[in-house]
């Protein structure tokens, strides 16, 4: 038995005893003190002298009230033993499991076989132990995920690197231009993971002001007019004056939204159309993001704001996306207290985020 629960369940036991071998030397004293003021003044056809009346009773009393506690004591602690073992069990349990979780192991849990605080325990238990392994999973796949897109333009340097050292290829500009463009990608996608990290922490560091959209909006839209223009993409905008207005982190904002409309921008086939609006919800404001193209999946469509994921339509390295824009906007909107979610049908997918009053 582990020595911790020992010591517990022997506490446990002495709490239960004391009380009842107090019951009991109340008794006794209370029999002796009944015996000696009442026997005297009892009625009886052969008189027995006061003195021995008393003791004879006393005795058997004693004798008897000895036995019967002996009993209730035997009784009591083996019930007692049986019951704390059983309302240990789940603690000895957890500690195992506690053990386990700590040398890495997430997925030891705790068997519920109770309903009461201890199962109740046991369950929050659990459901501590199914978090710590998802973010034990999250962490492991952010890792492998982050090797996986630092090895390609890693491996694309060393090779050029390689070749133009053994003289295969020549140091022309074209092979500088590549390598320029392998570090760019790493680059930008050391600025995304700075930004995702950034985010992760953003509700530590928020400043709300009264922010007017449709003017925040069309900075953002100046900013992008060149690659709108480029691509002959029609935008269009839509923000009612009961809808033109939200409390937040201006430069968090910024961010979210400019990580919406790059998407948007980006992954509209040419002569597309792009939609922005806003509306006022109950619990809210909500800002949607559409632009016309092929479909999302329903599969992937659940997945888009997932760290590192791509579907096979946006999300490809020679588009340039890290998989991580979506992710930044979703932390950015949660740190807010919002929420984010898409749909997507034949020719159309929308974006949205909702901020609260």
């Amino acid at each position: 038995m582990n020595p911790v629960r020992q010591r517990l369940l022997w506490k446990l036991l002495l709490v239960n005893g004391i009380p009842v071998v107090t019951i009991i030397m109340v008794i006794w004293l209370a029999l002796d003190g009944l015996a000696a003021g009442n026997f005297p003044d009892l009625p009886g056809n052969d008189p027995i002298p006061p003195a021995g009346i008393p003791q004879s009773f006393i005795t058997s009393i004693h004798a008897t009230l000895i036995w019967a506690s002996l009993a209730a004591l035997l009784l009591g602690f083996v019930l007692s033993y049986l019951l704390t073992r059983r309302v240990l069990k789940p603690l000895s349990q957890m500690n195992a499991v506690t053990r386990a979780v700590a040398s890495g192991n997430f997925t030891a849990r705790v068997e519920v076989t109770t309903g009461d605080e201890v199962g109740q325990l046991g369950i929050s238990f659990n459901h501590m132990a199914d978090s710590l392994e998802r973010i034990e999973q999250l962490r492991r796949n952010m890792v492998a995920d982050v090797a996986h897109e630092l090895r390609t333009p890693l491996t694309n340097l060393r090779g050029y690197l390689e070749a133009v050292n053994d003289r295969v290829l020549p140091p022309s500009p074209e092979t500088i231009d590549l390598l320029l463009g392998e570090t760019l990608r790493l680059v930008k996608l050391v600025d995304n993971l700075q930004q995702l990290a950034r985010a992760d922490a953003a509700r530590t560091s928020l400043h709300r002001e009264k922010l007017v959209i449709s003017k925040q909006l069309q900075e953002m839209l100046t900013l992008y007019r060149p690659s709108i223009e480029e691509k002959h993409l029609e935008v269009t905008t839509d923000f009612p004056p009961e809808a033109d207005t939200v409390q937040a982190d201006r430069d968090k904002f910024l961010q979210a939204v400019r990580n919406l409309l790059d998407n948007c921008v980006k992954y509209t086939p040419d002569g597309g159309q792009v939609a922005i609006s806003s509306k006022r919800l109950d619990d809210g404001l909500e800002i949607l993001f559409c632009n016309s193209g092929p479909a999302i999946s329903s599969t992937d469509l659940p997945l888009i704001f997932e760290r590192f994921f791509r579907t096979d339509r946006s999300r490809g390295r020679n588009a340039g996306g890290s998989g991580l824009g979506l992710a930044i906007t979703r932390e950015l909107i949660k740190a807010h207290g919002g929420r984010v979610g898409a749909d997507s049908t034949d020719d159309r997918t929308c974006i949205r985020f909702t901020l609260p009053d």
